[in-house]
């Protein structure tokens, strides 16, 4: 039987530095057995390329505005604007003026252990997009990268 989960930010949680990012593992899928949920924060224009994977991902946006591509689409969700994203699905995000904060689940274990990578082998201010899509690689995450 799994363990009841509790998490306060104000408890020195560190967040991992992900392509400018600070994300939180709220619920890493090894103490769910399943899904895994965290919170993110991010500075005006920070967010990730145009990817995918294998897992289904959804996002509660807390404060301010974030603009999604979502395959062809782009669309801007403010707070309290949910969207879920089934896995496969190719999209990106932008955090908008001032930045923002999200909450987001996946529906199975990887993403956690695939942004520790990230935090520990990828400059947080100078992101090398052939270095993410190496270390992204076994967790299925596939990089859409621009033409060019």
């Amino acid at each position: 039987m799994a363990e009841p989960i509790v998490v306060k930010l104000t408890d020195g949680v560190r967040p991992l530095n992900v392509v400018g990012e600070q994300i939180t593992v709220l619920a890493s899928g090894d103490r769910t057995g399943s899904y895994e949920v965290f919170h993110q924060i991010g500075p005006e224009g920070s967010g990730p390329p145009p990817h995918s994977h294998p897992w289904d991902e959804a996002f509660y946006v807390v404060a301010g505005e974030i603009a999604f591509g979502i395959g062809e689409q782009e669309l801007v969700a403010h707070a309290g604007a949910f969207v879920h994203l089934p896995a496969g699905t190719t999209h990106w995000f932008r955090f908008g003026k001032g930045g923002g904060e999200m909450v987001s689940l996946t529906s199975r274990e990887g993403a956690s252990h695939m942004f520790a990578d990230f935090d520990r082998e990828i400059s947080p201010t100078a992101p090398e997009l052939d270095k993410l899509i190496e270390l992204g690689r076994p967790y299925g995450l596939t990089v859409a990268v621009p033409a060019g």
